[in-house]
């Protein structure tokens, strides 16, 4: 009898582990594809420059296929992993949807028809694998953001291996940029600057601990200053500052860390005050500094470019955010060129209702971070382009989307 009892508990005890195990695995494997589709919708956006230096012998039709491909990834992951197809439904992702198909008929009428379409049908499917997303929106533990802030920080650690590896290479032009896949400098800027803003956010939030919020902060500061990238820099400091004053009166180590910054600001304002003056100043003197760089041009030049009705409401088509061959640096007039003035409006309404959803929701981290990345896509989008078409800036909006989002089920799938 008690031999018979033994096996009865052992085959007990099997059986009741089985079950477990079988639960828990797909469960590691549906979030694992989650993240691996962000990461590709992430190296979707990170546009392969041929011309620029780089340290692997990479072609630029293969580097531009394998950036483009990974979008074809991402869909194809994202339906292994949403199946039946389930999706949330959303205000913004309607505008979004919108967007991409008033896109796609804008571009019916381009004058390089083929790039044009080709642009808005990735919008197209842009858009739709993010709505594909929508059913994790909803998780407590933060996927998607800390999925975001881990291949943030996998692209600063190349762009610093890379400079390790080849300092003259990656300083072009006295700006750091990537060299392991070639990455600009104000793109390299953008992502240490998120990078640095999400992780200033979660710690504060309680959601990080101190020693990787340390780490993070001292790894991606450095780089954001050798890029010398002053919008991403100045869209730091005022997503960091808003976010911090969400959570203000709720968490005393917010107090502390205005406290630290204030004193930090005033000591660097009366000590190194020309330092920071050169630095931002970049080398250049007044008169390309009121000129922004050479950015007015371009924006009086499409300005007072003629335009029918329908040129005016629609625009030209997607194009590659340039004029006469020059970068137009400006989300407002890059989308009032390429979708005109309806694009225009659709753009408005996807922060406006981010940012109006963010407001309203209970204070708490969902809420801080919402408002660092709506803030830091305003303060951007003057001097930079990407809200109407699929680039970091659309992709992190939509991360803020899905922190504000409302339902009552706080759990999404696993």
């Amino acid at each position: 009898m008690t031999m018979l009892a033994t096996l009865g508990n052992q085959l007990t005890a099997r059986l009741g582990t089985r079950p477990t195990r079988r639960v828990v695995a797909p469960e590691v494997r549906r979030r694992r594809r989650v993240q691996l589709t962000w990461a590709l919708l992430v190296l979707n956006v990170m546009t392969f420059f041929p011309g620029a230096p780089h340290l692997l012998p990479i072609p630029g039709s293969v580097g531009k296929l394998i950036a483009q491909g990974a979008l074809v990834g991402a869909l194809m992951m994202v339906l292994s992993v949403n199946r039946p197809v389930r999706v949330r439904r959303s205000v913004y992702i309607v505008l979004l949807m919108t967007l991409a198909v008033e896109a796609l008929l804008a571009s019916i009428r381009a004058e390089f028809l083929l790039g044009a379409l080709f642009r808005a049908g990735r919008l197209c499917g842009f858009a739709l694998v993010l709505w594909l997303l929508t059913p994790w929106w909803t998780r407590r533990d933060l996927l998607l953001v800390r999925t975001h802030l881990l291949v943030l920080w996998a692209i600063v650690g190349s762009v610093i291996v890379g400079l390790i590896v080849a300092p003259g290479l990656a300083m072009t032009d006295d700006r750091l940029g990537g060299t392991l896949w070639p990455i600009p400098p104000t793109q390299v800027g953008h992502y240490s600057a998120v990078a640095i803003g999400l992780t200033i956010v979660l710690w504060m939030s309680g959601l990080l601990r101190r020693n990787v919020a340390l780490a993070s902060v001292l790894c991606c500061v450095p780089v954001l200053l050798l890029t010398h990238t002053r919008t991403a820099l100045a869209a730091t400091l005022v997503g960091v500052t808003i976010a911090g004053l969400s959570l203000f009166t709720a968490r005393s180590r917010v107090r502390k860390a205005f406290l630290i910054g204030l004193t930090v600001f005033t000591f660097g304002a009366l000590t190194l005050s020309s330092v920071v003056t050169t630095w931002l100043a970049r080398g250049q003197d007044t008169e390309e500094l009121g000129a922004l760089t050479g950015r007015k041009a371009v924006w009086d030049a499409i300005l007072a470019q003629p335009r029918s009705t329908f040129e005016t409401l629609f625009g030209f088509g997607l194009s590659n955010k340039s004029f006469n061959g020059l970068p137009i640096d400006s989300n407002w007039l890059g989308t009032y060129y390429d979708v005109g003035l309806v694009g225009c409006a659709l753009t408005i309404l996807l922060l406006a209702f981010v940012l109006t959803a963010a407001w309203f929701r209970p204070q708490g981290p969902h809420r801080a971070l919402a408002l660092f990345l709506v803030a830091y896509c305003v303060v951007a989008s003057f001097t930079e382009s990407g809200l109407s078409e699929a680039s970091p800036y659309l992709l992190e909006l939509t991360l803020a989307a899905s922190l504000v989002y409302s339902t009552s089920t706080r759990e999404g799938p696993r």
